[in-house]
């Protein structure tokens, strides 16, 4: 959330942060997006019977901003098929794996355990189902030997906090765009992508 909140400060970005929405209330992105001049909003999911409730809740706050795009950071309640169907095409979540690999959680253990040499991030439009969805952007990582659950999410996040505002500057622009199952993107001089390759 602060890359994507530090990355539209740019004159040229083509999308602004207008709302930065959660469902704990101390959350400390919060705070940080006061701190910005971000309007902020809580909708506690603990208050509402079921999650389409909730949901309905968070749809309402999210039309009362006149909010065009929804960008998921760190959110991990699952989203039922009606909310994902209001923001089909226009939701975008970022996933500590490079899709289809490793949906769900501990990803960073399970690529581990299974002796990949490369691992990263990846950046796509919300699905009904768990981190699936058409991929916008992918940063690749390499998995080093000595490598920990927590030295490789380390450089994983690096590379989340690169190419989520890509992701974004990307959709908000029309660059990129859903074509069935895929992300067509047309960018001019650019790369839509990172592959970063340290070494120990």
């Amino acid at each position: 959330m602060r890359s994507l909140v530090e990355a539209a400060r740019a004159k040229d970005f083509p999308a602004e942060i207008a709302l930065v929405l959660s469902n704990v209330a101390s959350a400390e992105g919060l705070e940080f997006a006061r701190k910005q001049g971000v309007d902020t909003a809580v909708v506690d999911h603990r208050r509402f019977a079921d999650r389409e409730s909730f949901e309905r809740e968070m749809q309402a706050t999210l039309t009362k901003h006149a909010i065009h795009l929804v960008c998921l950071a760190g959110f991990m309640r699952l989203l039922t098929p009606w909310f994902v169907e209001q923001w089909r095409d226009r939701m975008l979540n970022i996933h500590p794996a490079l899709l289809p690999s490793y949906r769900g959680l501990h990803t960073h253990e399970r690529a581990l355990a299974d002796g990949v040499k490369i691992h990263g991030a990846t950046v796509h439009f919300v699905a009904p189902e768990v981190d699936a969805g058409p991929i916008v952007t992918q940063a690749a990582v390499p998995v080093l030997d000595s490598d920990t659950p927590e030295t490789l999410a380390a450089r994983v996040l690096e590379q989340e906090h690169r190419i989520y505002p890509l992701a974004l500057k990307l959709v908000a622009a029309g660059a990129a765009r859903v074509n069935g199952a895929r992300v067509g993107v047309e960018v001019k001089g650019a790369v839509p992508a990172a592959l970063v390759w340290p070494t120990e």
